[in-house]
């Protein structure tokens, strides 16, 4: 494959609509029935799920009307999500200048890529682990329904230390910069059961405790963990904003999937 091609949509249709209008008309209206607390503070990161939009759609509303209340100003998105498809040692960042979506394409941000290669060996380019995956995919219509300027770091975890990736990010982030977290929690799990192991997980996250989100089922516990890492030396605080599993939404309450939108504040 080229060096630089555009990552086009894999799960268009399936996961979220592939009409253009439609997408944008029902991104709007899950993000225009979220409410945010008053007093959140300026928000730095979000965690957000990555299901089909009918299961998870109105969770991930939440996180994006926190994005979208932020000033208009060119970021950089760090978008962090596990490798569900493809298994990928270290952390892959793909071969693309853009991701396609029915909402057009999001530039990647191609010179910080570059350096990252460039600066630790647990990454790696591994287009072939972007290709079929959907979790960097499905957030990318709501990034631009949110944002108006973004450049894209999209980031495949594999088997790597959380700590390493957040030391390098800390150390390259500025200051508009952004990190968005891709993950579901439980899967497959009773009703019952998967609220209290959600809650459990959901505890630990919001009480810093790494090794409480370790032992939880989030599919993107990596990436979570990466995330509480730059947030506890940044001083970033946690702020759940809506949990709820697909047995809330469009699916049967003998086998959920939960869910949950989190802003970290500074």
């Amino acid at each position: 494959m080229p060096e630089r091609s555009i990552r086009e949509p894999t799960v268009a249709g399936q996961f979220y609509p592939a009409n253009p209008e439609r997408l944008q008309r029902d991104i709007e209206e899950y993000i225009k029935q979220a409410s945010l607390p008053e007093d959140l503070g300026s928000v730095r990161a979000v965690v957000a799920p990555h299901a089909g939009y009918v299961y998870s759609g109105t969770t991930a509303g939440y996180a994006f009307m926190a994005l979208k209340q932020l000033p208009d100003k060119t970021r950089t998105v760090f978008l962090l999500g596990p490798a569900h498809r493809v298994p990928v040692n270290g952390v892959a960042l793909g071969s693309y200048s853009a991701y396609r979506t029915p909402l057009g394409d999001v530039p990647v941000a191609e010179d910080q890529v570059a350096d990252m290669l460039e600066a630790a060996s647990f990454y790696t380019r591994s287009p072939a682990a972007h290709e079929p995956e959907h979790c960097l995919e499905v957030e990318l219509p709501f990034l631009q329904a949110s944002l108006t300027d973004f450049r894209l770091v999209p980031m495949l975890f594999g088997q790597v230390s959380p700590g390493k990736v957040a030391a390098d990010l800390i150390e390259r982030m500025q200051e508009d910069d952004l990190v968005v977290v891709s993950s579901d929690l439980s899967h497959f799990h009773s009703y019952d059961t998967a609220q209290r192991r959600d809650q459990d997980f959901l505890n630990s996250l919001l009480g810093g405790d790494e090794n409480g989100v370790r032992k939880g089922e989030a599919c993107g516990r990596a990436p979570v963990m990466t995330l509480m890492e730059i947030a506890e030396r940044k001083g970033w605080t946690p702020h759940l904003l809506d949990y709820r599993n697909s047995g809330d939404t469009a699916g049967s309450r003998s086998r959920v999937v939960g869910y949950a939108s989190i802003a970290y504040t500074s």
